[in-house]
Parts: structure tokens; C-alpha cells; sequence
């Protein structure tokens, strides 16, 4: 069972946000608070697995809270629900595992309790980095390791997953290549930046090589068959 803490100085919200989580199975005790002081005092007393923050609170703002949290040696991961979309970037700095605008849905709502349960919270020391993606309304933290491919798109790049989804962040292929290198990315066109850990095929003789993660086939770009080659041979992993 998870344990978490639901911190809004707007009765209604935390009252509502209380009662989806109470439609989680996976919920256990739910512990309140409806100023930052009040939810930072209840966290030095007792450790929960996540900490549902609103941003706008008086005195402590959630922000602020979730800055503090990170002192401690086993902080909560936290999950932003706000009104506030300008934000985002900031959470992601706090290593915030999800952003959720209200109102808040029971099914995005689960998706963020998932998020917790499957990576058990953002690794400490941020060895594995963090991107926000904008999802319609709200926004969503991916994570480096749970990209399998990258496609160009001017001075954007699109985040390819194994969920299927493909995720626009404003950052050019040539940078995202550029960080990534060290972590297993691989570039095999002047647009297509892949994870050689996530490929599971090559064809890269004949006049179209290419390379396979899973049903997906991306082409090689001829002069870069033979670093290519050579990476994949050395097995490098993300």
C-alpha cells in the first residue's frame, strides 16, 4: 500500500483529489494538510511515498516545499497539481515525477500513482535525465531511459518511447545527441537519433540500410553505416 500527503489550502480540491486517490487500490493512508508548513511538519514526522503538492499556498508554496523535501534522506516523490501551466519547468528542476493540471481526472490521476510505482520515484543524483513533454493540458516528466529512438523536426525533436507515443520537446537532434552520447544514443541519419540497447535488427549492406527497434525500421544514412556498425558490434547500452 502507498502511503501519500495532499497539501492545498482550497478545501474543495483536496477534498476531491482525497477522494479519487481513496478509488486507487493501491492507496493507502491518505494524510492532509492545507498549507506547505503545515504538510512539511507532517513530513518530518512520517515518511509517504508520494507528496500530491498545489503549487499557490500561503507562505510555503509548493515549490518551495518540494525544494525542501530534497534535504531529506528519503524524500517523497512529489507530483505537482495545479491550475498554474507556467510552472513545468521549474517542477522538472525539483525533480517533480508528474505535473497535473486541474481539474484533475481519476484516470490522468493514476497515471501519476503509475508513474511512482513502476520507477519508484526520480533516481537520486539524476543519473538517468528528465524531460517535460506538454500532453494536451498538462504536462508529463519522460525519462532518457524510456527512449528508444528520436526523430528531428526542425529545432524540435520528437521522443519516441515504448509506449508508442511520440513525445515534442524544443530541443534540437544535434543537442539531445550531444548529451546523450555517453548514455548509448547513436546517430544514423541527419534525422534519427537512436538507442543502440533498444535495437533489435540492422540491414546495413545493400542500397537502403537500416536498422530495427521492434516493428519500427529506420533508415541509415550510408556514410554513417560504419560507426553504426561498429556500435552496435560493440553492444554499447543506454
Amino acid at each position: 500500500m502507498i502511503d501519500v500527503l495532499v497539501a492545498d489550502d482550497e478545501e474543495p480540491a483536496l477534498d476531491e483529489l482525497v477522494h479519487l486517490l481513496r478509488a486507487d487500490e493501491r492507496v493507502g493512508d491518505i494524510v492532509t494538510a492545507r498549507n506547505g508548513a503545515e504538510a512539511l511538519r507532517l513530513l518530518t514526522e512520517r515518511s509517504v511515498r508520494i507528496a500530491f503538492l498545489d503549487i499557490h499556498m500561503p507562505g510555503l508554496r509548493g515549490t518551495d516545499l518540494a525544494r525542501s523535501l530534497l534535504a531529506l534522506a528519503d524524500p517523497p516523490a512529489v507530483v505537482f497539481v495545479t491550475a498554474d501551466e507556467a510552472r513545468a519547468v521549474e517542477a522538472f528542476e525539483l525533480r517533480a515525477v508528474d505535473y497535473l493540471l486541474k481539474p484533475v481526472r481519476g484516470a490522468r490521476l493514476r497515471q501519476a500513482v503509475d508513474r511512482v510505482v513502476e520507477r519508484a520515484g526520480p533516481p537520486p543524483g539524476g543519473d538517468d535525465e528528465v524531460l517535460p513533454v506538454t500532453l494536451g493540458a498538462s504536462v508529463r516528466f519522460v525519462r532518457r531511459s524510456e527512449i528508444h529512438w528520436v526523430q528531428a523536426q526542425g529545432d524540435y525533436s520528437r521522443l519516441h518511447g515504448g509506449d508508442g507515443a511520440g513525445h515534442l520537446v524544443r530541443i534540437p537532434i544535434s543537442e539531445l545527441e550531444a548529451r546523450w552520447a555517453e548514455a548509448g544514443f547513436l546517430r544514423i541519419h541527419r534525422s534519427t537519433l537512436v538507442r543502440t540497447s533498444a535495437v533489435t535488427g540492422a540491414r546495413l549492406s545493400g542500397a537502403e540500410p537500416s536498422v530495427s527497434i521492434g516493428e519500427t525500421v529506420l533508415p541509415v544514412s550510408r556514410r554513417l553505416v560504419p560507426g553504426v556498425r561498429e556500435a552496435l558490434l560493440r553492444g554499447e547500452a543506454g
